[in-house]
């Protein structure tokens, strides 16, 4: 009888701590987080291609050299740093988009969030004056997925475990595409170690060593000790998946936070008229005739200049109501798809959105990914090369969330 009322807690917290370390969750909110950053950088990328070597090569108002004394005193890592010249530069940024583009239909994903992030940091901080706000979101979401297994659906990897009849275990005994991925990016990281010289650069080298031990510790366990070392690695892998999910959501939630606020204390956000002024700036109307007709309706923009503090203001609270929450997410994708066409700026608006996805509802990104794959399906029958099996739920197979981890 003592230890009847403590038997209701503890087993709620027994059920809290299997339901974190049995499993990875939210993967269908990191797989469109995925794809969401992956896709905007690959866009970025692929419209500068024509002027890259202003933005981050050698032809930039921010030459190499000032590029490097900058990173000296802040300690901060890019690749493009260890040489000046001309094919490196096409290296790098060839990689970049590389990455980006197998990164998001989910080839190798956990290699690619790797080369994924390095690529990033490395162009970003090659040039930190160039963005849009956008960079700095991409930019610490490069980091945080690389904590994530982000590949369980929406991948080739989730498709290739699908479509195998093998077990999960013969399947990596087999594979030899994997090893010799991480075998090419560790002689990489060997060299970079071995040439580095920067105290800062020292540091992200080392967590890199890490990620590429903890990813060979992973193999000799899947491969030589499929027991008990297996299962522990499992429940590590789920803590850190769902530790960085939190902490993208922490995010996410701290950045309307910070800029809600911060509006509040501003004098044309309080008496409405914030959003006259970019409307009347040439960088930022792209469709004047548009952005002359918003601007010439005061009670629109005051509307909407109050509803924005409300909406970045507000967010954050209404996670512990699910209804509103999403009211709020929808509102506020609506408000950067309209920042995107009357501003012009689609990359920060594409970066917002793929951020605000995380919280968006299980039920609804399983609707549209059978919608898309349903669309998709039609689409290849038309081309005559008939239609591809549609990819299994993670939950109805064991072995697909096991192969991708």
């Amino acid at each position: 009888m003592t230890g009847t009322p403590h038997t209701a807690p503890d087993r709620r917290l027994a059920r809290a701590v299997q339901r974190v370390t049995a499993g990875a969750l939210g993967p269908y909110q990191t797989a469109i987080v995925r794809i969401g950053f992956s896709l905007t950088w690959l866009l970025f990328l692929l419209r500068e291609l024509p002027h890259r070597h202003e933005l981050y090569g050698p032809d930039g108002p921010w030459s190499w050299e000032m590029g490097r004394r900058l990173i000296a005193d802040n300690g901060s890592f890019t690749a493009l740093m260890w040489s000046d010249s001309h094919l490196w530069f096409e290296l790098v940024y060839v990689l970049a988009v590389l990455s980006s583009a197998l990164l998001l239909v989910g080839w190798r994903t956990r290699a690619m969030s790797v080369v994924f992030m390095a690529g990033v940091l490395s162009l970003q901080n090659r040039s930190v004056f160039m963005g849009d706000g956008g960079d700095n979101v991409i930019h610490l979401m490069a980091l945080y997925l690389v904590l994530t297994r982000c590949g369980q659906v929406w991948s080739l990897d989730a498709r290739r475990a699908a479509r195998t009849a093998r077990t999960a275990e013969e399947e990596r005994r087999r594979d030899l595409v994997g090893p010799l991925l991480w075998t090419v990016l560790g002689g990489f990281l060997l060299a970079a170690t071995y040439f580095s010289d920067r105290t800062g650069e020292i540091w992200f080298l080392t967590l890199l060593w890490l990620l590429w031990l903890g990813q060979a510790l992973w193999w000799l366990a899947c491969r030589y000790g499929p027991g008990e070392p297996r299962t522990l690695l499992d429940v590590i892998a789920n803590l850190v998946h769902n530790g960085a999910l939190v902490v993208i959501m922490a995010e996410v939630c701290l950045i309307y936070a910070t800029a809600g606020w911060y509006k509040i204390q501003g004098s044309r956000w309080q008496d409405g008229t914030a959003l006259y002024y970019p409307l009347k700036l040439d960088y930022f109307t792209p469709w004047p005739a548009l952005s002359d007709l918003l601007a010439s309706g005061g009670v629109m923009v005051m509307l909407l200049t109050y509803g924005t503090v409300l909406v970045q203001v507000a967010f954050p609270f209404t996670l512990f109501n699910r209804k509103v929450k999403n009211v709020l997410l929808v509102a506020m994708m609506l408000e950067h798809a309209g920042i995107a066409v009357l501003l012009g700026l689609p990359f920060f608006s594409m970066a917002m959105i793929a951020a605000d996805a995380v919280f968006l509802p299980t039920a609804f990104l399983v609707w549209l990914g059978a919608r898309a794959a349903r669309g998709r399906d039609r689409a290849l029958a038309r081309l005559g090369r008939g239609a591809v099996p549609r990819q299994r739920d993670p939950e109805e197979e064991p072995a697909a969330r096991t192969l991708v981890g």
